[in-house]
């Protein structure tokens, strides 16, 4: 069975879009300059409307993360890492998406990591996490 796609909204459709090109972008607050995830029409901190999309290193560093050891989603294989990476353009910026090409048992908090991208189908790309 294959994986599940997402699926694009009015607010998370320049995030695939970006990723389909290969790059990782998120919105920035034209307001107080906080970047968001995910996708929103409005600031959390401060409620700003004005939103830009800006392109981001792709580095970070693993926060948290889970071995995923159970069948529970169709499509992936365990064990597979589901994890929250901390972004380097901002402390507290978190992103999730999983860890990949390293054996689960191998990530740890505080790792090193940068986005690769994961080829669904022509239309989907989505941002992942390597060892770095």
């Amino acid at each position: 069975m294959p994986k599940p796609l997402p699926l694009a909204d009015v607010d998370t459709a320049p995030y695939w879009a970006a990723a389909r090109a290969h790059r990782l972008s998120l919105q920035r607050c034209s307001d107080c300059g906080k970047l968001l995830f995910p996708p929103k029409a409005r600031c959390p901190q401060c409620l700003g409307s004005v939103l830009a999309w800006t392109d981001l290193s792709g580095r970070g560093t693993v926060y948290s993360y889970t071995v995923m050891h159970a069948n529970l989603v169709a499509g992936f294989e365990p064990p597979y890492v589901v994890a929250s990476i901390e972004l380097e353009e901002q402390p507290g910026l978190l992103v999730t998406a999983n860890v990949v090409a390293c054996a689960s048992d191998a990530v740890r908090i505080g790792m090193p990591v940068a986005v690769t991208f994961e080829e669904r189908t022509p239309e989907v790309t989505l941002p992942q996490f390597r060892p770095r």
